[in-house]
């Protein structure tokens, strides 16, 4: 659809838009409710970092997503319809929640357009309640985005979610749509452009070496003695910054040094944002197709090619690196089959990432018409590649263990639409972003035959990647 300069014009070209509007608002004022108008309208190929920057505020909820290997990336701005809650029962509550959204919501978008579905954006923080009661997300945070741009391929898809209520005027509607429509094109051709600047900042991890290393030995013993087989442990470093962070110079730096992985950003309308670069996806499922990845077991990347292949070689030969994926397999294997599901195990294989490389074995099945994507998510949730074999157990030695409040760290983060197609990642390699303050979140799985040098080593490996993206 090309959009016209003028707003009358706009509304002559789309009488059917403005009829499916049209017919909404009868239904509303017949039934006394409210309604969700859908709309899909191609817009001109944007830079979405461009977009994030230029429309996202504060004080709204939002989110964004970025998987160059997909060559995908996905704007939410602001919530039409939110949920936030924790419990036990909180994917539950989620899945009621989306189902009564979508029994509300028409779809308008012309036949030629693909990435039409609105998705319903999702982060659930790593433990189902805050201990930290200043902890700023929630265990669970659900929201339909009012403006939602999808880039896909060469294709920018403006998705707009708008209430009808019986008395709305829909002409202003169509208005503040076009205005958007406007101000998106405004953005072709821009990119993000940040002056280097000097940055002072101070750093310190939350636990200590040595306590550090001293938890990874009591772990050991507990291992040893048979009560555990893994537990990961975590540890966090808290940066204070002299000026503000700035998130999205951090994100188009995260998407430069990391274009293998899942560059992500979600926030909590208050001013504080969860990002980060995750290589590791929970679950995809598209048409009824669900992938999941055992990520587990690492090693540094070499500076030569020789070096490289090296540490590739002995991470593959590694029988403790081998045994703590095999876990990881294991208990997605049967968590899968336990809601129905027949996983497909595919060969394994390197993830090679910029400054680290892990085991990885895609595993892939097809999904009942009777099992949401929150069924899967709430079932795999947390996996042993985060938390520990078994997790409920390795759960109860992480709050044990760790000092500080995981949030979001490690926990299921993405979207999910009406069709039962979702994207979900785990929120490793990631940071909570606070005005100056930033903490950044690490962890290493500790198996039979771990060593805590070695531990301490790949984790704070992996905070100073994560940091040298923000500074």
């Amino acid at each position: 659809m090309t959009v016209s300069p003028c707003p009358a014009d706009f509304f002559v070209y789309n009488k059917e838009l403005y009829q499916f509007l049209l017919s909404i608002q009868h239904n509303c004022r017949q039934n006394n409710c409210t309604k969700i108008a859908s709309i899909s309208l191609e817009v001109d190929l944007v830079d979405p970092l461009v977009v994030f920057k230029k429309m996202s505020k504060a004080n709204q909820l939002n989110f964004y997503w970025e998987n160059q290997a997909n060559q995908e990336a996905i704007v939410a701005i602001d919530a039409v319809i939110k949920q936030e809650n924790s419990g036990q029962g909180r994917f539950g509550k989620a899945e009621e929640f989306i189902q009564n959204a979508i029994s509300k919501i028409s779809k308008f978008a012309l036949h030629n357009l693909s990435y039409t579905e609105p998705y319903f954006f999702c982060g659930f923080s790593f433990f189902h309640e805050n201990e930290q009661l200043d902890y700023p997300f929630y265990p669970a945070t659900i929201f339909l985005p009012r403006w939602q741009i999808t880039v896909k391929k060469e294709q920018c898809i403006l998705l707009a979610n708008l209430i009808i209520s019986p008395g709305i005027k829909i002409t202003n509607l169509l208005q503040s749509l076009w205005e958007k429509i406007n101000l998106i094109n405004s953005f072709k051709d821009s990119y993000p452009i940040f002056i280097p600047q000097e940055n002072k900042f101070r750093q310190a991890y939350v636990v200590g070496s040595e306590e550090f290393k001293i938890s990874i030995l009591s772990t050991l013993n507990k291992i040893q003695a048979k009560k555990i087989r893994k537990i990961v442990l975590a540890n966090a470093l808290d940066v204070i910054s002299h000026r503000e962070f700035d998130l999205f110079k951090s994100l188009d730096t995260l998407r430069q040094l990391h274009p293998n992985c899942y560059i992500f950003s979600t926030s909590n309308g208050k001013g504080q944002n969860f990002i980060g670069a995750s290589p590791e996806r929970l679950i995809c499922i598209s048409q009824k197709r669900l992938i999941t990845d055992a990520l587990a077991g690492s090693a540094p990347r070499g500076t030569t090619a020789i070096e490289d292949a090296t540490y590739a070689e002995s991470l593959l030969n590694s029988e403790k690196e081998r045994h703590e994926h095999t876990l990881v397999i294991d208990f997605i294997t049967q968590s899968l089959s336990q809601l129905g599901l027949s996983p497909q195990v595919l060969a394994p294989r390197l993830r090679q990432l910029s400054n680290i490389q892990h085991l990885w074995t895609p595993i892939s099945a097809i999904v009942p018409a009777n099992v949401h994507p929150l069924k899967i998510v709430a079932q795999l949730h947390p996996t042993p590649a985060v938390a520990g074999t078994l997790p409920d157990i390795a759960c109860t030695e992480i709050r044990c263990y760790e000092s500080f409040e995981r949030g979001l760290y490690a926990a299921p983060l993405g979207w999910v639409d009406a069709q039962g197609n979702c994207e979900f990642i785990v929120g490793i390699r990631s940071a909570l972003i606070d005005g100056n303050r930033a903490r950044l979140y690490a962890g290493a799985g500790i198996v039979a035959g771990s060593d805590p040098d070695k531990e301490l080593a790949e984790i704070q490996l992996k905070l100073q990647a994560l940091l040298k993206a923000l500074i």
